[in-house]
């Protein structure tokens, strides 16, 4: 009966300890993803910044000080996608999206709107990034 015993008391206190080892390898490879997730989202997080500077940049370099989008890659990691909209009177192209003309003040008028989208490529992650930031400029 005792040899009995101790045999259930073995099994059950390495059943334990195999618990604890796969628990703690789980952890440990969770945590690793983890900080590459943070580092890309926080490249993102600049990429979104750069890319609404590169908008504005582009504006400004314009031939009819007209564009809708600016699309760009980063390292073949990141997609950044600026759409640009108008608020103002006399635009001098009919084709720019422009959101309102009634503007009181001649300093609002031809202020932007730009939407700029970063999204991490396929393949790059399991758990994509898709940051979105709004800013009305004037260029």
């Amino acid at each position: 009966m005792r040899k009995g015993f101790s045999l259930l008391t073995a099994i059950v206190f390495l059943v334990l300890i195999a618990t604890i080892a796969a628990l703690s390898i789980s952890l440990s490879t969770q945590s690793a993803k983890q900080t590459g997730d943070v580092k890309l989202k926080s490249q993102a997080e600049l990429l979104l910044r750069s890319g609404t500077e590169y908008a504005l940049l582009a504006i400004s370099g314009a031939p009819n000080g007209c564009l809708k989008q600016v699309n760009m890659t980063y390292d073949s990691m990141f997609d950044i996608n600026a759409s640009i909209m108008y608020i103002g009177n006399g635009l001098s192209d009919p084709n720019c999206i422009q959101l309102g003309s009634d503007i009181n003040t001649s300093e609002s008028n031809r202020t932007v709107i730009i939407d700029t989208v970063v999204t991490t490529k396929e393949g790059i992650i399991t758990e994509p990034i898709r940051l979105h930031r709004r800013t009305i400029q004037k260029p």
